[in-house]
């Protein structure tokens, strides 16, 4: 699912020890009438590594409708922030949200993942082999906290904060379960540095991957699209109960199945995202959901760049009809020129590409707390989503479909997605 995006990690290096860099002056965020609900995570190549006018092409596409923007701060781009205790390097931390802010971001930081001597490596040095899926060891939790609070104190115009990434390093294979108690153990010492820098400060967990097989089997959360591994839920649950405070539960997952891929089809199989987002409001109390990340497409399918837009922008529509505050997309880019599937600017060349403009319109379109409406379509292959001045179609299907959308006689292309005016706009 997401193996080939993150095996860049490799061999270890030597960390270099270097004074510490100033904490960079970030204009503030702009002030928004809404939250923006969809943005975006840098990963290991972004803006920052392209020729300088892919550089203002990027910073322009992503900042003409600000948007949320999420770094983390080891890992995906950045270097290891502390690499001996007390020895901080956060100048490519710095660079990436210096770029942020200069794109109108609305930035958010994940805290992952550790530096080695946290994981019983060495000082100094850093594994990138291992570095995103070894945990910090307990007695270096509290390390973890304090790191946390000294990016937090770098970062003041940071509010937004994701503790860990996708349970890395808490499977308890001797159990066959995640180690949410330990999760949480690190998350409440986090949570609590936190706050004591800033209490403005937003902070949510705990980002695990929910996943799903075909089969049928002991679980709380089941559809036509499959059944959900409870021992995902279970640890959500754990949390919930033993947290010290959050200001929102965040998850990810993909809309295929462990064993089948998409069922039943490529977009009916998008449910999961709506199902699994009711349930996340229902057991945490109504706490604001997000979506850490999200995957839609099988490995190897083969799919067009249509096909995989239009799958995105159904489920951009389920997150947005079930309610999900915040959904950060997985930025796919590459470091060299050539096909980039799914990315928002082609690599080293420019030039926008389709998910680029489609985060554009749902995040001036539908923010978060917006109205959503139903608009009527006489052919169910075209899927619609409207607000009270716009109305946005996807055909989910390889032909062209001609329908009454919204009272008004369309057609559409293979997967094509239309935006229109609504009520009157």
């Amino acid at each position: 699912m997401r193996t080939k995006a993150r095996s860049v990690f490799q061999g270890a290096e030597v960390a270099p020890a270097m004074p510490n860099e100033p904490a960079p002056q970030l204009e503030q965020p702009p002030a928004l009438e809404n939250w923006p609900r969809w943005g975006i995570t840098h990963t290991q190549y972004s803006a920052d590594n392209e020729p300088p006018r892919v550089v203002e092409q990027a910073r322009g596409m992503l900042g003409r409708v600000p948007m949320l923007q999420n770094q983390h701060i080891m890992g995906w781009g950045v270097g290891n922030p502390e690499p001996s205790p007390g020895q901080f390097n956060l100048r490519d931390l710095n660079r990436r949200l210096k770029f942020m802010a200069s794109s109108r971001a609305v930035p958010v930081i994940t805290l992952c993942c550790a530096p080695d001597w946290m994981k019983g490596g060495q000082a100094g040095h850093t594994d990138w082999s291992k570095n995103h899926t070894v945990a910090p060891k307990r007695e270096h939790f509290d390390d973890y906290a304090k790191l946390a609070a000294r990016v937090a104190r770098q970062y003041p115009t940071v509010k937004h904060y994701l503790v860990w990434n996708e349970f890395k390093g808490f499977w308890d294979p001797s159990t066959n379960r995640w180690d949410a108690e330990a999760y949480t153990e690190l998350y409440n010492k986090v949570y609590t540095a936190l706050k004591k820098v800033n209490k403005g400060i937003q902070i949510g967990g705990p980002y695990i991957p929910i996943e799903s097989s075909s089969k049928g089997g002991p679980s709380e959360l089941s559809g036509p699209w499959g059944t959900v591994d409870q021992r995902a839920l279970d640890a959500v649950e754990y949390w919930l109960r033993n947290k010290k405070g959050a200001d929102f539960v965040v998850v990810d997952g993909a809309s295929m199945t462990n064993d089948r891929g998409n069922v039943p089809d490529d977009f009916a199989a998008l449910g999961k995202f709506s199902a699994i987002t009711t349930w996340l409001r229902q057991k945490s109390h109504d706490l604001p959901v997000w979506w850490a990340e999200w995957y839609v497409e099988p490995e190897n399918s083969g799919w067009s760049e249509e096909k995989r837009t239009a799958v995105q922008a159904a489920a951009l529509m389920e997150f947005a009809k079930s309610g999900v505050t915040s959904a950060l997309y997985w930025n796919p880019q590459q470091r060299d020129r050539g096909a980039c599937p799914g990315c928002l600017w082609a690599p080293k060349a420019g030039g926008e590409m389709p998910m680029a403009g489609l985060l554009s319109g749902f995040t001036r379109w539908f923010p978060a707390g917006v109205r959503v409406e139903q608009v009527a379509t006489s052919d169910p292959k075209i899927k619609t989503l409207a607000q009270e001045r716009q109305v946005v179609m996807v055909n989910t299907s390889d032909r062209p479909v001609s329908a009454t959308v919204d009272g008004k006689r369309v057609t559409l292309k293979p997967y094509e997605i239309k935006w229109s005016g609504h009520g009157g706009a």
